[in-house]
């Protein structure tokens, strides 16, 4: 019996163009790391399928499939640790909500704007000093 080839890499082209489509247009984490896991089995389909149709004797497509499964699976528990982590701290696991969570090295913390020469002070905080030097 001969494998047609085309089936199962068409079938895992479908599968890596949801998953790829899951990862760039979804917001909840839990479905974006989803979205991760089918663009990973669509690679396990083809390397399974390349062996298959190589006729390889050390069936090298396979054991890497194997390997990959078991990256896969520490990637999901990684993953889900810090996205429930992420949730108990900030009560959303939206993955536009992360973007405020990154630090940078430049900015001052008492900084609102971002401005370099900016002392943080608005204008309602600084109204009382400039009045006393006004009386004074």
């Amino acid at each position: 019996m001969h494998l047609h080839l085309a089936y199962p890499a068409v079938l895992a082209a479908l599968l890596f163009c949801v998953g790829l489509y899951g990862v760039l247009a979804r917001r909840n984490a839990i479905l974006v790391l989803m979205s991760v896991e089918l663009m990973l089995n669509a690679v396990n389909l083809n390397l399974v399928a390349f062996d298959v149709w190589l006729r390889d004797s050390l069936h090298a497509g396979q054991a890497l499939t194997l390997f990959t499964i078991a990256i896969a699976a520490a990637e999901i528990g990684i993953g889900l640790a810090i996205v429930l982590a992420v949730y108990r701290n900030r009560g959303s696991s939206a993955v536009d909500d992360l973007r405020d969570t990154a630090e940078h090295p430049d900015d001052d913390p008492g900084d609102s704007d971002g401005d370099p020469g900016d002392t943080g002070d608005t204008d309602e905080e600084a109204a009382p000093a400039q009045k006393a030097e006004a009386t004074a």
